[in-house]
């Protein structure tokens, strides 16, 4: 089945192009064309619409009440689904720091179901920890906190079924060089979070192959000018990534512009670290193990701090061009290759190119929302 989507732009891997027409072959991308070819009256019209990729969540603990660590194949299909609305069709699960065994269970729960989700495409697993330090703990669980094991590591990684795309840690820890080697000889991405390190420290990690830093200036040992800590490594260091929650509770957006600035906007990418909260009302709900009350935007530990969001990308993307953080072009880019290239499945999602799956989203000029479509097939409509 061949169609054409038109629209009055395109967000494509090599440029912004348009008006024009987007072909669409059996749920892939084709090519595009300024005039529909000749014969051709399958049309789908998006007008004044824009056409980007589908957007890329690569940290997202939960949503519609379900948790990643509740261990529920169900409860990730109805996530899967409901990302939808959110304009995301590719997210990586995350964990949260937990016991071994439980850890395990979930990994192996994820690998079963990840083909067979109904929703955005899971292409991973996050795990976030469990080798974290206590100072800058958030919403992990400290009790559970020990040194990067590659064994146990390991055990993990057969449990998925071999999906783990990505694992945080503090580079603080021992044993760390040791473990980033391992795990990246392995094609595994190494972040860096949930920590007191010193820009020495994670210098370090980085040399060894860690590439990725977990929620910028969140959970980590702040810059200081005799001391630049983590958040000067993020901002110092060449080829590594940083995580950024933009829901305006997280990071002020004068410090998200100095990122942005400093790494570059391909250099950052827009992640949600939302909780089963998401799209829900206000209330009580749960971040793993803890209590957490949702109100005014935020959850919150018992102790005020910060746990997770309850932030939906489509948010972020919009949010970051209203505060002229970033043009629509560089705030697509980071929701979308820029996450899928830091956790090495840009050959999966990311981008609309010839011959990919047709996830895409559909977007007013102001940066609303419109339409989401998984293989070629629109499943959300505002």
């Amino acid at each position: 089945m061949r169609t054409f989507i038109f629209a009055e732009k395109f967000f494509l891997k090599s440029d912004v192009k348009g008006p024009g027409y987007l072909e669409i072959t059996d749920g892939i991308f084709g090519g595009f064309f300024k005039e529909v070819p000749e014969g051709e009256t399958n049309i789908i019209k998006e007008e004044g619409k824009w056409i980007a990729p589908g957007l890329v969540d690569t940290h997202i603990h939960g949503y519609m009440n379900h948790d990643v660590m509740d261990n529920d194949a169900d409860g990730l299909k109805v996530m899967s689904e409901g990302l939808l609305s959110c304009g995301v069709t590719s997210f990586l699960p995350t964990t949260l720091t937990s016991s071994k065994d439980h850890l395990t269970k979930v990994a192996k729960t994820i690998g079963e179901v990840s083909q067979d989700v109904p929703g955005a495409k899971v292409q991973g697993i996050y795990f976030e920890g469990p080798f974290f330090t206590e100072k800058y703990k958030g919403a992990q669980n400290p009790s559970y906190f020990g040194d990067p094991d590659i064994a146990t590591f390991n055990e993990w990684q057969e449990a998925s079924g071999g999906i783990i795309k990505k694992i945080a840690l503090a580079p603080e820890r021992k044993g760390v060089k040791e473990f980033v080697k391992a795990v990246t000889e392995e094609g595994v991405v190494v972040a860096l979070g949930h920590s007191d390190a010193t820009l020495e420290e994670a210098t370090e990690a980085v040399e060894a192959g860690a590439s990725v830093f977990v929620h910028a200036f969140n959970g980590m040992r702040g810059l200081n000018h005799r001391e630049p800590g983590m958040v000067g490594a993020l901002m110092s260091l060449n080829q590594v990534f940083s995580e950024l929650i933009c829901d305006g509770h997280h990071v002020h957006p004068n410090a998200a512009n100095i990122l942005m600035e400093t790494a570059g906007h391909n250099h950052v990418a827009l992640i949600t670290d939302c909780m089963m909260a998401g799209g829900m009302p206000d209330g009580n709900y749960n971040l793993g193990e803890f209590p957490v009350v949702v109100k005014d935007g935020t959850a919150r530990l018992d102790s005020g701090n910060l746990a997770g969001s309850i932030l939906k990308l489509k948010e972020a993307i919009k949010n970051v061009v209203d505060w002229e953080l970033a043009t629509p072009e560089q705030a697509i880019m980071m929701a979308t290759i820029v996450p899928a290239i830091s956790c090495k499945i840009d050959d999966k999602c990311g981008m609309i190119s010839q011959g990919r799956d047709a996830d895409f989203i559909v977007l007013n000029p102001n940066m609303e929302l419109a339409a989401t479509y998984l293989d070629g097939v629109e499943r959300y409509r505002a």
